[in-house]
Parts: C-alpha cells; sequence; structure tokens
C-alpha cells in the first residue's frame, strides 16, 4: 500500500520498492556517487531555467538560492564519500529523467513547454524525497539515516516551490490536470524500470 503521507504530500501514485534500500547499502559508493551527480545536475538546471527565464522575477528570485542549496548538497555528499574512504565514481546516464523528458511539450505553444519543464523538476524533486525517505527509514547505519532524513526534508519543500512557480505564470486549473497526467505517467516509468540499487531513481 502507498502511506497516506506519501500519496497526499507528494502524490506520486507508485511507492518505491521496500527492496531498493537493502540494495543501496551492497551499493553504497555507487548510490552516493549518483546522489552527488543528482544534486549537480538540479543546480544546473535551476541555472538553465533562471537564463532562459530571466523575465520571470519571482522564478529569478526563487531558483536563485535553490542553485546555492543543491550545489551545498553535492559538497555534503561528497564529504560523506571522502569521510568513508570512497570514491566518487562516473556520472551515469540517468534513465528515469530521461525517460520523463520524453513526456514533455517539444512544439506548441512556449507556456506549454514552459509548464512541463517545472513539473519534470518538481516530479524528480518529489521522487527524490520519497526515496530519501525510504532511506531514512530502512539504512541500517543510523547516521545516514540521519544524513537521508534532511535531505527528504529538503526535497519536499523544493517539489512544492516547482509547483508554486507554474501556478504563478500558468493558469492554475491547467496546471492541476497537467500534473496529473504526468503523475499517472511517472508511475508507468517506474513499473517498467529495473530495481538497482546504485541509482537514486
Amino acid at each position: 500500500m502507498l502511506s497516506q503521507d506519501t500519496k497526499n504530500i507528494l502524490g506520486l501514485q507508485l511507492p518505491t520498492d521496500p527492496r531498493w534500500v537493502n540494495l543501496t547499502e551492497i551499493s553504497l559508493e555507487a548510490i552516493l556517487t549518483d546522489h552527488a551527480y543528482c544534486e549537480q545536475k538540479a543546480a544546473t538546471t535551476c541555472i538553465t531555467l533562471i537564463q532562459k527565464y530571466n523575465d520571470k522575477e519571482k522564478l529569478v528570485k526563487e531558483l536563485a538560492p535553490i542553485v546555492t542549496e543543491e550545489w551545498g548538497h553535492f559538497r555534503l555528499v561528497l564529504n560523506e564519500l571522502h569521510k568513508r574512504n570512497l570514491h566518487l565514481g562516473k556520472q551515469r546516464k540517468d534513465e528515469y529523467v530521461n525517460r520523463l523528458i520524453t513526456f514533455q511539450q517539444q512544439g506548441g505553444k512556449e507556456e506549454d513547454r514552459f509548464l512541463d519543464k517545472l513539473l519534470t523538476m518538481a516530479l524528480i524533486e518529489a521522487r527524490s524525497c520519497e526515496r530519501f525517505k525510504r532511506l531514512s527509514e530502512g539504512l541500517n547505519d543510523e547516521y545516514l539515516r540521519n544524513f537521508y532524513r534532511r535531505f527528504m526534508e529538503s526535497e519536499a519543500g523544493h517539489y512544492t516551490l516547482f509547483i508554486e512557480l507554474a501556478e504563478t505564470y500558468i493558469d492554475v486549473q491547467k496546471v492541476r490536470k497537467r500534473w496529473a497526467e504526468w503523475l499517472i505517467f511517472e508511475a508507468s516509468v517506474m513499473k517498467e524500470l529495473e530495481l538497482r540499487g546504485d541509482r537514486i531513481h
């Protein structure tokens, strides 16, 4: 069963298989490496959005500190790798994110493309939050449980920010209708992806 907090707060239609946490413990260096690059990509994506939509004052104001926060998260994960005598590996293809991108509007109105960019980010943050919650509750390492609880709380705030930004610039009903479509699509992606302990998504 999907827990009420995950369904109500995040809206995700499919929970992460609990076995994923056990797989991450076997691949700790790999999961920390993937997490580090996820934080790095989140920061660079926010920079890209600021550059592309520099005329949207609220977006620029709200995303600027997120860039700093995400880069700070990258450094935290990097420090955790070093502390454990582990190494930052190579960046891997993020199949989850690449699949989400295929659902984005490629033509049509600029507003629709803008909306999908924001909702993609909201969904990535929501799934990251759900995964971090799993780690904060299921890892055997107490320090790492607390480590991931902090990340979980941060990602939840980011998820809501992207939804709020979409509703600032676009009709609320349109945003909610498209968000519902995204949630259905994301669940189908999750069903098809292999369960791997070396990936955050």
